[in-house]
């Protein structure tokens, strides 16, 4: 197949590029730094910097995992429009361009985050579950409405809420990392707030799953079946490290350094793989022990 990804120097899109050229597709990235796509996702992967590039080019899925990350600093008016902007300015972009194609790819799979259900809770939630209006669940619903729209246009459009993402060179693990090491991490607050976790190998499965299954279409939340909470997370984190757990961080604390964006940290979601799992797909690391030994020895 020939696929499309945006978000390919990412971290799941390296790794995500790697997988795709070694089962034989032919892989394209559409990235604001196409001379560095090659050393980033293989040598094989072509960088372009205009879907334009793309214009004359048969192309038959697109892998949509374009977004600034959102924890990194304060939601300041800016830093939102920049969150904006990577998420919702550019998917729609996406679809627009794919809409005046002539030949249009039969699938787009877009990213999304379990931020749409807003805080849940200790509530189970599905993929048929209400949301909480909040900043999160504006940000990923226009997200998910400009991926939708592809479905105008005859594209099957499957959307993946992802969790966060457990993997050896990156993401949130990568800064509690540190602090755990060191036997000052502990839990955020009260610590009773839901983390849907993902291994990155399941996500990059699951990605890979979606764009081939044909009967695959909708919403799929891209978490691991056992979410934990908070503090059950911070303790199997200072386990694996063989470090303690135990200073909190306290919320006021929190709020003060964060603003806004410390909610991220303070609630979460309780968020379950229901859709996928009931279409038969088995994650490789169902249980947050397993996954977090797996990812901190491959660190090492």
């Amino acid at each position: 197949m020939n696929v499309l990804l945006t978000g390919g120097t990412g971290l799941i899109g390296r790794q995500l590029c790697r997988q795709l050229t070694a089962a034989g597709h032919q892989v394209t990235v559409w990235s604001r730094r196409p001379g560095e796509v090659a050393t980033l996702c293989g040598a094989q992967v072509r960088g372009i910097a205009s879907l334009e590039q793309l214009d004359d080019d048969a192309l038959d899925a697109v892998i949509n995992l374009a977004g600034a990350p959102v924890a990194d600093r304060r939601w300041s008016d800016e830093r939102k429009a920049v969150l904006w902007q990577s998420r919702v300015t550019l998917t729609e972009q996406l679809v627009q361009w794919l809409g005046q194609r002539a030949q249009r790819p039969d699938v787009l799979v877009s990213a999304s985050a379990v931020g749409w259900y807003g805080d849940g809770g200790d509530t189970p939630l599905t993929e048929s579950s209400p949301a909480k209006a909040e900043y999160t669940h504006t940000l990923c619903d226009a997200w998910e409405a400009a991926a939708r729209r592809a479905a105008s246009y005859g594209i099957r459009v499957c959307v993946l809420r992802l969790g966060l993402v457990l993997a050896p060179d990156g993401g949130f693990l990568a800064r509690m990392r540190v602090p755990f090491s060191l036997g000052l991490g502990g839990p955020l607050g009260a610590g009773k707030q839901y983390m849907s976790w993902v291994h990155h190998s399941d996500v990059e499965a699951l990605l890979l799953w979606l764009m081939e299954t044909a009967d695959c279409r909708g919403v799929y939340n891209g978490t691991a079946p056992a979410p934990v909470t908070n503090s059950e997370f911070s303790a199997a984190l200072g386990k694996a490290l063989g470090r303690p757990a135990v200073l909190p961080a306290p919320s006021p604390v929190l709020k003060l350094a964060l603003g806004e964006m410390a909610r991220l940290l303070l609630t979460g979601q309780r968020a379950l793989p229901a859709k996928a799992e009931q279409q038969g797909f088995v994650f490789r690391y169902p249980q947050l022990d397993a996954a977090l030994a797996q990812v901190l020895q491959k660190r090492e």
